[in-house]
């Protein structure tokens, strides 16, 4: 839910299904003061325009565009405007048993509990990109809740092993990421969760999205897509009507089907069942023309 009231208003983010999880944005921060304080949950976020004081602990910062700040749980702080200068941001508060979970995950002992970062800020822009991505996906209507989620844990996988890594090495690839990739097929036209799959694959989800992607060269959500298209392609070439088969695939709607399908086979759906299948606008399809099914 968002509330545009005015540019200084804040605007929020939910899903009730990521919980652990909420976005806001501020778009001008003018007039945006805080007094230093502290949360229960893990706080990071992108400063996209301007510059701002940053004060966390005994110490003040100013930070600039490019600039990812971090809070640990109770880390007192506060971020306010530099005189009238103009500064927007974008903030993700995540759940800490969430984010302790996935650090278990990444090698961490399970009795160790959160293990908090060291660094208030940075300006790696691999982080700072990862975030504004991850963040466009979490409030894209469009975006499947697989995808959120995935995306959530390779960005927070990406932050903890750049700034708090593990000594602990991935683990080698076995098959139980073709278990993982097996159901996927087998599930393809339904709305899948990642714990779905790390279910039944009995795989973590932070491994699950390393690894995934190094076997396959695909994340879970693009693998997925990428089977409901083959399901798709298989409906048209059987001269199903695009808005069925658009649903029947999984898809959120037609548009949405059009847009993926043209993605993974320069044309569209229109496009390639006509080519495929006889018609008054095509009397004289030749067999001779018709692609292969690889």
């Amino acid at each position: 839910m968002t509330l545009p009231a005015s540019p200084t208003a804040p605007r929020f983010w939910r899903d009730a299904g990521l919980p652990y999880i909420e976005a806001r944005t501020i778009v001008d921060g003018r007039k945006v003061t805080y007094t230093r304080h502290a949360h229960e949950h893990f706080s990071i976020g992108a400063i996209t325009t301007g510059r701002s004081y940053y004060h966390y602990g005994a110490d003040t910062f100013q930070i600039s565009a490019g600039t990812v700040v971090l809070m640990n749980p109770g880390d007192v702080h506060a971020c306010n405007p530099i005189a009238n200068e103009a500064w927007s941001y974008q903030m993700l508060y995540l759940d800490t048993p969430w984010l302790t979970d996935l650090q278990h995950q990444l090698g961490f002992s399970t009795d160790l509990g959160y293990r908090p970062f060291s660094t208030p800020y940075t300006q790696d822009k691999v982080l700072y990109d990862g975030l504004l991505a991850l963040y466009r996906i979490l409030v894209d209507e469009q975006a499947e809740h697989l995808q959120k989620q995935s995306a959530l844990v390779s960005y927070f996988t990406e932050v903890q092993q750049r700034l708090n890594p593990s000594d602990t090495p991935m683990r080698e690839v076995n098959h139980k990421l073709e278990r993982a990739a097996q159901y996927i097929r087998e599930h393809c036209t339904q709305a899948l969760k990642l714990e779905d799959i790390c279910l039944a694959a009995e795989l973590s989800p932070s491994y699950l999205i390393r690894a995934f992607k190094q076997y396959y060269g695909l994340t879970p959500h693009a693998f997925l897509v990428n089977q409901r298209i083959q399901f798709a392609r298989a409906q048209l070439r059987q001269g199903e009507l695009i808005a069925d088969v658009a649903l029947a695939a999984g898809f959120a709607d037609q548009a949405h089907f059009q847009r993926t399908f043209k993605q993974h086979f320069a044309a569209t759906p229109g496009q390639y069942r006509d080519r495929l299948t006889p018609s008054a606008n095509n009397p004289h399809w030749p067999p001779a023309t018709r692609p292969s099914s690889g």
